[in-house]
């Protein structure tokens, strides 16, 4: 089954007509959710412990990680060494390990990660330091599709394990990559969906966020992307939207899991607005 999302869950309040969401509310709509809470810093284990007590049992979480880890940013003013890092986000993981309700994590990395030999050997070390972990990769720079190495890459992954992100983005030079369907890790697929506003995918203004991921999809692009998604033959498939700049998120992901035909179990009660 496709196991469809949002990217946070608070964003979403047009679902109940207000303007946040709980994660208890969330949670009575979509059976997983992706966070970036650690992206700017590593958080203790007691915030993954609380999402744990708030969600259902069957709910999941697919969480980015630290942003030192996908070299956005240097680690060395936070630890003392890389492993340092990776062991405390390792440590963030466990309650969400022990309840199972870590889909996966993802490794985003920016445009800047080329396809390089030196990459190449960092997302070895990150199989190393992760050796069971089930994770995904999501490029942003188009070197890695490129007709030359794609094959490579592509086997890379398989033996590495690694789920490669299917993108759907802004097809803008060197910033982006292109809609592939190839499946590395039989095991799980994920989908992210970030709009398809090409004139403000590289915006790096202060409002970027209201900028960056501002688009709506209408029913056919939804038609066409589902009809691609139930082609997928991975055990697990997860389909998370990420264009919500305008709540637009939410509504296209009700309309896909409509289009679709999905029903979902184990969700949280559904809650209703008064107003």
């Amino acid at each position: 089954m496709i196991k469809i999302g949002m990217t946070t869950f608070h964003e979403h309040g047009s679902l109940l007509g207000k303007s946040k969401l709980t994660l208890e509310e969330y949670a009575s709509y979509f059976p997983v959710v992706e966070l970036d809470t650690c992206f700017y810093g590593i958080k203790s284990a007691k915030t993954s412990q609380n999402w744990v007590d708030r969600t259902p049992s069957t709910f999941q979480f697919i969480l980015k990680v630290y942003k030192g880890m996908t070299k956005h940013s240097s680690w060395e003013e936070y630890y003392e060494s890389e492993e340092e890092m990776f062991l405390a986000y390792q440590e963030f993981l466990e309650p969400l390990k022990a309840s199972k309700k870590l889909a996966f994590i993802l490794f985003q990395f920016p445009a800047s990660f080329s396809c390089t030999k030196e990459n190449v050997v960092y997302l070895k070390k990150i199989r190393q330091y992760y050796p069971r972990e089930r994770i995904a990769v999501e490029f942003r720079n188009s070197s890695w599709y490129d007709e030359k190495m794609k094959a490579s890459m592509l086997n890379f992954m398989k033996q590495a394990e690694f789920s490669l992100v299917i993108v759907d983005q802004p097809q803008v030079a060197l910033h982006s990559v292109p809609f592939d369907t190839s499946i590395t890790n039989p095991d799980f697929v994920f989908a992210r969906l970030h709009g398809r506003n090409k004139g403000n995918w590289l915006d790096n203004s202060e409002d970027w966020r209201k900028k960056r991921n501002l688009y709506c999809y209408s029913k056919q692009e939804l038609t066409e992307l589902g009809n691609a998604f139930t082609q997928l033959s991975a055990v697990d498939n997860y389909v998370i939207f990420n264009n919500n700049s305008a709540q637009d998120a939410a509504p296209n992901g009700m309309l896909l899991k409509e289009l679709l035909g999905l029903e979902y179990q184990g969700l949280n009660p559904e809650q209703t607005s008064l107003f």
